[in-house]
């Protein structure tokens, strides 16, 4: 006797009333699915548009919709041109348009949260379907406290959640649908269908702690729209061998779909030295002469050393130098730190070399924000040669909260002016089309002068030495490490959501130790022959000296020696106060 499956599928971007979208998708979800002969696959559809057909989106809203979904440098549907928008079609409207129109609008959030509860309670489906803006639409509804009730409750308990075509993981909607923190969905299992080839604002996501997740790498690359076609996530090879063969299966086996097992590390109090990473990048050699160092590949094997000294096993610590040190060669080593993290693990990524503040154009076609960065071997000014926090905080905004991630950098993002003969500074300064971003002609002086940059999230913190650390003295940067732009809501709802929580609420924030203030310049310092960072030297110095301080302390010490030296700069710390105040963890064991 064949079982039934009920498939329940929901749709994304695009008006879809008039298309064949349904026929489509169970055509073929019944060419890919196994087990023909033993399940019959059954089919319902929930569309949304006819809500969607009353929010008005003009033109000009349409493009800002643009700009704070590819602010972060993801994909988009022009392509991946990052440059400036040239013409806002009817498509951008049901794109970008769509998915900001439903994030800021909280009557037309609600109208299809209470549309997809209302269906998932009444047809209590077995396989959730959600592509694109629907995935969004599901996940608001899912983690929502409306989903408590009952009959939602049971339906989602035992059913199987699938997302393709997501923007899900996009820092923009991670900043205003999740409060800077993706959390497990309420399901038997997730699977994310991720094509790194489709440009419709979508993200990969890292979901750490939930036992239930699974991303499905769907890669495809067609004609056509954007890479974005459901129909090619829904019959991929890997969708059949990772999602439809096991649920088959399962079905055939019994009625249930529970989470497959996964191997986990058992988490104890103690901290074994496999549990401790780190990456050290230092850049001596750049292509310009005139940018290059002495000290950055030298400071690399002397935190190497201290780490060493400290319980990180050699194996357990990776290096990148000078013409290996793209961008590209940065973000997929920092993805090996990174990976499958478990409470108390201790992660270091530490960075020698040069630093840059870069202006963006924003959503008015202008500069809007200044942005602070790593200089990699192969920069160029752009957003793609850059190391930012926008391309960083994907991999550590999810992380366990108790993971111990210590993010050091010794660099500065003032620029690199100094004396011939003088220590070296470990900043450069911009090419003149790009210092033309920071200016604007006053007439009446008939002068440059530094033009004026919008600030960002005003309400961010109460505290103006909080806001200061996040975005800049004059609140107009997005400084490194800090996840700024994923914590998007005000300051009074944020302390409430905490006050109410009986864990830590938003984004995983690193412990970050800089060599300098925002405004100072971080030199080199000449060890008889031998070039090192002087903050570095000054910090494994003290790092020897002194293993059961807190890095508050730490860096303080690290401060006082360097004004023993006669440096002009100050190191910063900056993480959350159980981080800095607790005795630094790097030891040797055994």
């Amino acid at each position: 006797m064949a079982r039934t499956l009920k498939i329940m599928g929901i749709h994304g971007l695009g008006d879809h009333r008039n298309s064949t979208w349904e026929t489509d998708w169970r055509d073929a979800i019944g060419a890919a699915f196994p087990g023909h002969d033993q399940i019959d696959l059954e089919f319902v559809f929930v569309g949304y548009d006819h809500i969607f057909e009353g929010v008005d989106i003009s033109a000009w809203e349409a493009a800002k919709a643009f700009w704070k979904l590819t602010r972060s440098g993801v994909r988009s549907v022009f392509g991946r041109d990052r440059g400036l928008v040239g013409d806002v079609s009817d498509k951008v409207k049901w794109t970008a348009g769509y998915v900001v129109a439903w994030l800021e609008d909280e009557a037309f959030k609600a109208a299809t949260r209470a549309l997809v509860l209302q269906r998932v309670a009444a047809d209590a489906p077995d396989v959730i379907l959600a592509h694109s803006l629907g995935s969004l639409i599901t996940h608001d509804a899912f983690t929502h406290a409306d989903a408590g009730a009952d009959p939602v409750r049971r339906a989602l308990g035992r059913a199987a959640y699938v997302t393709l075509g997501s923007q899900i993981g996009n820092p923009f909607v991670v900043g205003n649908l999740t409060h800077g923190r993706l959390e497990p969905v309420p399901v038997q299992r997730w699977y994310h269908l991720y094509n790194d080839e489709d440009d419709v604002f979508t993200a990969p996501i890292k979901l750490w702690a939930a036992d239930n997740f699974e991303q499905v790498d769907t890669r495809f690359d067609i004609d056509g729209f954007a890479d974005h076609s459901a129909v090619e996530y829904l019959c991929h090879g890997n969708t059949v061998e990772s999602v439809w063969r096991p649920l088959a299966e399962t079905r055939i086996r019994s009625r249930g779909f529970g989470p497959r097992a996964k191997s986990r590390r058992r988490t104890t109090g103690t901290v074994d030295r496999s549990n401790r990473r780190a990456l050290l990048v230092g850049i001596n050699d750049y292509p310009q002469e005139a940018d290059r160092l002495e000290g950055a590949v030298n400071d690399v094997f002397l935190m190497s050393a201290v780490l060493q000294e400290s319980g990180f096993p050699p194996d357990s610590i990776r290096v990148c130098l000078d013409e290996r040190a793209t961008a590209d060669g940065i973000l997929e080593r920092l993805e090996w730190v990174l990976d499958d993290p478990q409470p108390n693990d201790q992660r270091v990524f530490y960075f020698s070399g040069h630093g840059a503040t870069i202006p963006q154009y924003g959503e008015y076609n202008e500069p809007d924000r200044l942005t602070e960065a790593l200089v990699p071997w192969d920069f160029d000014w752009s957003p793609e040669t850059a190391i930012v926090d926008d391309q960083i905080f994907s991999l550590y905004a999810q992380l366990p909260y108790q993971t111990r991630l210590a993010m050091i950098f010794d660099c500065c993002h003032s620029g690199g002016m100094h004396r011939a003969g003088g220590a070296r500074a470990r900043g450069i300064d911009p090419p003149d089309d790009i210092r033309h971003r920071e200016l604007k002609w006053d007439a009446q002086t008939e002068m440059w002068v530094p033009r004026s940059f919008r600030r960002l999230n005003a309400d961010f913190a109460a505290d103006a030495d909080d806001v200061r650390d996040y975005f800049g003295a004059d609140g107009t940067k997005t400084r490194l490490g800090r996840a700024s732009l994923l914590r998007c809501e005000p300051e009074a709802a944020y302390q409430a959501r905490k006050r109410r929580a009986d864990r830590p609420v938003g984004p995983y924030l690193p412990l970050i130790v800089e060599a300098c203030g925002e405004s100072q310049l971080s030199f080199e310092y000449r060890h008889g022959v031998h070039s090192y960072g002087a903050f570095t030297y000054a910090l494994a110095t003290q790092l020897r000296r002194n293993r059961r301080v807190s890095f508050a302390t730490l860096v303080k010490r690290v401060a006082a020696q360097l004004d023993e030296l006669g440096y002009d700069q100050v190191p910063q710390v900056l993480g959350p106060k159980t981080v800095t105040s607790a005795r630094i963890p790097w030891r040797a064991t055994g």
